[in-house]
């Protein structure tokens, strides 16, 4: 298990590396670059030309790409031009971070919770109106783009019927205090309850609007999955030789379909991160996926470095500890 893990580590280490390559030539392939950003498309050639001078732009790519890593090693990766002027972008990309995974992580939850007994329940009523009403349901989940959900979202419950919060992380008048950036977390640890209960309905309309998505792909999973298995010789044996049934499904039905679910949450974080870019831009929420639009918009490079870096970094991370969980899931992995 350990030899796994350090292979897997290295893996890691290679895929960030290859991605940082791609990302350095993406970005300097984008029409305008930083020097535009900077100065605007009306800037002499004379300032344009000592500005990249002084960004060492006018250097070999293989010349910029060596240094742009001497300083993301010791986590320089410039300054932003746009989302946050004159702020170093590694500061820009931990301020609203916490945003997003708070964000992300309340609509995992919910996308789990729901989509996994949905899908179990489904599986074991085959053909029933519960499995074509959540089928249903869950095609609707993909096929309606998270964007319009956030805005019929945001219009019915916080325009027309007012039950919650319209915009934000916390009301704006409230006097919190500030530990993590994490402020339902962060309300949690001071016992500041109310300012935690004010952060939770803020999330709770863009947290459904982002689950959607995800929910709707873990329950066919699951669904599918779950049907899988009751079909398998060793769940007849079980019934055959008179096991309780609750037995059967926790023991050899559930445990053994969770493997593929496994997987499916770990890329549905991914898709979370991606999602996050519009539903933070509907509900104004100051997260990444908000640093990212407003970074395209105003060509702060800095910025996108970091956090399309950043995040590919996560995304990496969570497929290694779904790889790991495996071995939890299935004891033949273990062996091997």
């Amino acid at each position: 298990m350990l030899r796994y893990t350090i292979r897997r580590l290295a893996q890691l280490a290679l895929v960030v590396v290859v991605l940082s390559m791609l990302l350095f030539a993406w970005l300097r392939l984008l029409p305008g670059g930083p020097v535009s950003a900077l100065l605007g498309d009306r800037a002499t050639p004379e300032a344009r030309a000592r500005l990249e001078a002084d960004l060492g732009l006018d250097q070999p790519i293989p010349v910029q790409y060596w240094r742009f890593l001497e300083r993301a090693v010791t986590g320089d990766f410039g300054t932003s031009t746009g989302v946050q002027r004159g702020a170093p972008a590694l500061e820009v990309f931990l301020t609203r971070f916490p945003a997003t995974l708070e964000l992300s992580i309340l609509a995992l939850l919910i996308a789990v919770a729901v989509g996994i007994p949905l899908g179990y329940l489904a599986a074991r009523r085959r053909g029933s109106w519960l499995d074509n009403l959540s089928i249903t349901w869950s095609l609707i989940g993909v096929a309606v783009p998270v964007f319009f959900l956030a805005f019929l979202l945001k219009y019915v419950f916080a325009i027309e019927l007012g039950m919650l919060p319209a915009s934000g992380r916390q009301d704006t008048g409230l006097d919190a205090t500030r530990v993590t950036g994490f402020y339902i977390l962060d309300g949690l640890l001071t016992r500041e309850f109310d300012a935690a209960w004010n952060a939770l309905v803020h999330l709770i309309l863009p947290a459904v609007a982002l689950s959607t998505i995800p929910f709707a792909v873990i329950f066919r999973i699951t669904r599918a999955a779950v049907l899988d298995v009751m079909d398998e010789d060793y769940v007849r044996t079980a019934r055959a030789k008179g096991l309780a049934g609750m037995v059967i499904r926790r023991r050899h039905i559930l445990h053994n379909a969770m493997l593929p679910v496994v997987t499916t949450i770990g890329l549905q974080t991914g898709a979370l991160l991606a999602g996050a870019v519009l539903t933070e831009r509907v509900f104004n929420i100051a997260g990444i996926g908000q640093a990212v639009a407003i970074g395209f918009q105003r060509k702060d490079f800095p910025v996108l470095q970091v956090v399309i870096l950043a995040s590919a970094m996560v995304y990496v991370l969570v497929n290694l500890i779904v790889d790991l969980s495996y071995a939890l899931i299935d004891p033949r992995l273990r062996a091997r």
